[in-house]
């Protein structure tokens, strides 16, 4: 049976205490709602379809974006790009609102403002960060939530395909500046990538064991793949010469990093840096992946093919990543 008891300022709290049931207590400015807030729960429990919303009340937001950047985050590749979205996720509005008071309309608002900063496609990377932390929440953490409100949120639309080639012009102007830089491993890394179409992350960790001279292939494990997924990439006498002289100026290693020491910010430094002195607009390391994706097209390999050495998983983004010029059509069509 529920109990009320008037609290110094006036309002009422209303306390229930049922067998096999945690411990229920609401605050109230009136004893009409704390009357009615009894009588609801209690007949809830009596109908066995009685949550504990407790937690759900008590619990903010930013609370769950630090409790998931702790224990969910760190298990992910992308581990230290998602820490830095929850982080400035815990420094909006956003973060101050509980489950409880967590409602579509309160997601939407803050889409709109963060469309107001950053890209459409940036917001759906956060939308679909905030959509797992409230389903963790959910699902782990006993957070009584009957709907999860992102799935009632319009998403933005995303940017159009990136359509950024590196004509040969340029190419050579960034080759050279690569060359020319303080970072020894620099032009070799951008060459590997413009023939392969492999990530930034799967050249910078590449071992020497798996890298088969004899057969001009290298061997991507698992663990080094944006996919998780075991991949053999085919070189070409570009990529053989280059790994050769590295190969040759490390002592033929049997083992151990082709790019010893070598960081993710490292390379964006020195790419950035070489960037500017080739006066080139608009291009990204992660580009070059565009670009060999596109040359190998233009070669006449297959879809399933090309999708064997880039490692992509779907011919929908193969197509994403595949941008062909016209004129190489007009050779096509004769």
């Amino acid at each position: 049976m529920g109990t009320l008891q008037k609290r110094p300022n006036g309002n009422w709290t209303g306390k229930i205490r049922r067998h096999g049931y945690p411990a229920q207590s609401r605050t109230f400015l009136t004893k009409k709602d704390a009357q009615r807030w009894i009588a609801e729960t209690e007949a809830e429990m009596s109908r066995d379809c009685f949550v504990d919303t407790a937690l759900a009340r008590k619990m903010l937001l930013r609370d769950a974006f630090a409790r998931y950047a702790d224990e969910v985050s760190t298990s992910k590749r992308g581990a230290a790009d998602e820490r830095i979205r929850l982080a400035a996720m815990q420094r909006d509005p956003l973060a101050d609102y509980s489950f409880a008071a967590l409602k579509p309309s309160v997601i939407a608002a803050w889409r709109q403002r963060r469309l107001q900063c950053v890209s459409g496609s940036t917001v759906n990377r956060e939308m679909n960060i905030l959509r797992h932390v409230i389903d963790t929440a959910r699902k782990e953490w006993d957070v009584a939530l009957r709907i999860n409100p992102c799935d009632d949120v319009r998403r933005p639309r995303s940017n159009p395909p990136r359509e950024r080639r590196l004509p040969p012009d340029e190419q050579t102007v960034l080759m050279t500046e690569c060359h020319r830089a303080r970072s020894w491993w620099l032009a070799a890394m951008v060459e590997i990538a413009l023939q392969t179409g492999m990530r930034q992350s799967e050249i910078r960790t590449l071992q020497w064991e798996n890298v088969n001279m004899a057969d001009h292939v290298v061997l991507l494990p698992a663990a080094a793949t944006k996919t998780l997924t075991t991949r053999t990439v085919p070189l070409d006498t570009t990529c053989m010469n280059v790994l050769g002289s590295l190969h040759r100026k490390q002592g033929k290693p049997k083992n151990g990093p082709v790019f010893p020491g070598v960081t993710r910010n490292a390379v964006k430094l020195a790419f950035r840096r070489a960037l500017k002195r080739a006066g080139l607009i608009d291009f990204r390391f992660h580009d070059t992946r565009h670009e060999a994706t596109s040359r190998l097209t233009e070669l006449g390999l297959s879809p399933i093919e090309v999708a064997q050495i880039t490692g992509h998983k779907t011919l929908s983004m193969l197509q994403r990543y595949t941008h062909l010029r016209a004129k190489e059509l007009v050779k096509k069509l004769g």
